[in-house]
């Protein structure tokens, strides 16, 4: 009797990310031998990228709704028209017109039923009731929440000016951003708000000297005929209750003409002397800006954002009032910022330079400020746990990391751990551990609790070619906290994500926006959710890890995953079926493919299968496997049927769309026939 192999099933994890130097032979099969635009989820699985959405503080093209108006249309209506109703009560814009139904967003109130007019024509008349995210198939309602998105989108403009974004930052729930004025003669902060980006206006300063203590923030400032409001007293040596000091005024609502040097009085008794007439505040063009945002008044409402930029003096705001920090230096243009142990540190070139404790705006030794020299470039600061007692502050240079113990200027110790392993800037970063770019690819620097000791590894070899290509065009980076990534951006577009679970590392892949990240920034927003910011060199500010596109624009995505020998790398085996691992919440397509014995000729090329699977409000063990559609048939989408006898098989994901949310290819079961082995 003829004895027919049994049907074997094995188990396909999909992990690690993508790797290009592996020797295929010794290559775990969950790898990626290329990919874009998916990254590794903290349990495994390849995700496709999330998107990002252009940002002003308007309505999100990602809250955008639509409704379902059934209607006779009678008259040339188009997309894009606002219809009404006949009382004109209700009103939306035209995103389709389907057969029997104008499918609408932006809408006010409810429509009755009667006529429906554009522009006060009637161009027909609504027979039923208006419904909210009624479409009649999932494709079609993915259709109509991009098309409603589009026109969110349209109504969000750009930051005001010209060139590039040159900063962007979250604080107290809203955004700044910094660009160049029209004229590209100075820089200019704005703010979000309901309407678009708003200006910050940043108001003047002027100097004083032995005002007492009854000059308070708040106040009104008055020589002669001449006022304006104290929005904050800069004190920068001595003290107000001293009677002896020096400082600045930031100064708003001046009226009556020019302060000038002499006598000044301010609300409730205070006195003192002005140093001559108040400037404008401004920032020279074209810096970079970096931020850290910190309390060192201790108590609550205190905590203010503080920045830098490399052209200009660093600053402190707090929402309303912007406040230039003078350190003292010859060239004041600070490139690098970090709070630490309740001190303000400033990176010039090669040197640091911090304030007075819980003292931002005094720079003295006598208050507790001090220089520290690094002997190399500054390229970052990150904080560390630098011992089981006491924090640490890296300072990454361009070729050099330096760890600063202590807890002021009295204790001070910097101490050297690597001559050769630096930073590239703004690519510096804490994810369990320190990590960031360098020449000679990502390094990790793990902490231990003895006291402090340090331990580095380059964890990109595996992504080496594709890094290299990159290398000297990184520009910014980022942590996100809730997916465990590190993130870093390159000019041009590229990115590559690095996914932690813990402080193992689950891989990296390789990420292609059309809009390149310029800057970026990373917080907790006011729901207590993280929210991820970036402006570009287009002049927008984008929200990202947000939508269903890349502002619009589909998301092109693959996974190719590496041959996979099941163990018996020199057996045939003949492919029966392949079982897709799937999570996600909503409705989404993609495309299918396999390759088998190395993708060589001798084989027949697979057929490419378009899987559509809706995935509302379901997950992987709660499936209802028969309502989905694999390949147009009804039958359970996990299967695939494979056809093919060879030693290995690789399988292939891919899409392009704009209208679908994220969903994570976590495995597959692959059925075969084990044959003989290789001759």
């Amino acid at each position: 009797m003829l004895k027919i192999p049994p049907v074997v099933s094995s188990h396909w994890a999909f992990n690690g990310g993508l790797d290009q130097t592996t020797p295929t032979l010794v290559l775990a099969p969950g790898y990626l031998r290329s990919g874009s635009n998916v990254e590794i989820g903290v349990n495994g699985g390849y995700a496709r990228v999330a998107g990002y959405e252009r940002f002003s503080g308007r309505a999100k093209p990602s809250d955008a709704t639509y409704a379902v108006l059934t209607c006779t249309i009678t008259g040339p209506v188009a997309i894009g028209n606002v219809l009404t109703d006949n009382a004109g009560t209700a009103f939306g814009t035209v995103i389709e017109l389907p057969p029997g139904q104008a499918i609408l967003t932006l809408i006010t109130g409810v429509f009755a039923t009667g006529n429906i007019r554009v522009a006060g024509v009637v161009v027909g008349t609504c027979i039923g009731p208006q419904a909210t995210g009624a479409a009649a198939t999932p494709a079609l309602g993915a259709r109509y929440t991009n098309l409603a998105a589009d026109v969110y989108r349209n109504l969000i403009g750009v930051v005001p000016g010209s060139g590039p974004i040159l900063g962007v930052h979250l604080y107290n729930n809203t955004v700044y951003a910094f660009r160049n004025n029209a004229g590209g003669t100075a820089a200019v902060m704005h703010r979000n708000s309901g309407s678009g980006w708003v200006a910050v206006a940043l108001g003047e300063e002027i100097a004083f000297t032995n005002a007492n203590i009854n000059v308070n923030d708040g106040d009104v400032l008055t020589q002669g005929a001449v006022t304006a409001t104290i929005a904050r007293v800069v004190v920068q040596t001595g003290t107000l209750a001293s009677g002896t000091n020096t400082g600045r005024l930031v100064i708003t609502g001046r009226a009556g003409g020019n302060f000038a040097s002499g006598a000044a009085t301010a609300t409730g008794g205070g006195t003192l002397t002005l140093g001559g007439a108040q400037a404008a505040i401004t920032f020279l063009p074209g810096g970079r800006f970096e931020f850290d945002n910190w309390n060192f008044g201790g108590g609550a409402g205190t905590r203010r954002m503080y920045g830098c930029d490399g052209l200009n003096r660093g600053f402190e705001f707090d929402g309303t009032t912007l406040v230039p920090i003078a350190t003292g230096m010859t060239t004041d243009a600070p490139r690098f910022v970090k709070a630490h142990k309740n001190q303000l540190f400033f990176a010039f070139g090669s040197s640091v330079q911090h304030s007075g404790i819980a003292s931002p705006y005094t720079w003295t030794i006598i208050t507790g400020a001090a220089e520290i020299g690094c002997g190399d470039t500054i390229a970052g600061f990150v904080g560390l746990v630098g011992s089981d007692r006491s924090s640490a502050l890296g300072i990454k240079t361009r070729d050099r990391t330096l760890i600063l113990y202590g807890n002021n200027a009295t204790d001070w110790n910097l101490i050297p751990y690597s001559e050769e392993v630096g930073a590239l800037p703004y690519t510096v970063q804490f994810i369990t551990q320190a990590v960031c770019l360098d020449d000679q690819g990502i390094i990790l620097m793990g902490t231990t609790q003895r006291f402090g000791n340090f331990q580095d590894a380059v964890v990109s070899a595996r992504i080496t070619p594709e890094l290299n290509a990159h290398l000297t065009r990184a520009i910014a980076s980022c942590i996100v906290r809730r997916k465990n990534q590190y993130r870093v951006f390159f000019i041009g577009g590229a990115a590559f994500y690095m996914t932690f679970k813990g402080e193992k590392i689950q891989g990296i892949t390789k990420i292609d926006f059309p809009n390149p990240v310029a800057c970026i920034t990373s917080l907790e927003g006011a729901s207590g959710a993280e929210e991820l910011y970036f402006g570009s060199h287009n002049g927008f500010v984008y929200q990202m890890d947000i939508g269903t596109s890349f502002d619009g624009a589909p998301i092109s995505w693959n996974a190719e995953l590496a041959f996979n020998h099941f163990g018996t790398p020199r057996q045939l085996k003949s492919f029966r079926k392949a079982t897709v691992e799937i999570t996600g919440n909503h409705y989404a397509e993609f495309s299918f493919t396999y390759m088998i014995g190395y993708g060589t000729t001798e084989y027949d090329s697979a057929p490419v299968a378009t899987n559509t699977i809706d995935l509302a409000g379901a997950k992987w063990d709660s499936f209802t496997w028969d309502a989905f559609f694999w390949d147009g048939r009804t039958l359970s989408p996990s299967e695939s049927d494979i056809t093919g006898t060879a030693e290995n098989i690789a399988l292939n994901f891919s899409g392009s769309s704009a209208e679908f949310l994220p969903f994570t290819l976590n495995g597959a079961i692959l059925s075969y026939v084990p044959r003989r082995a290789l001759r």
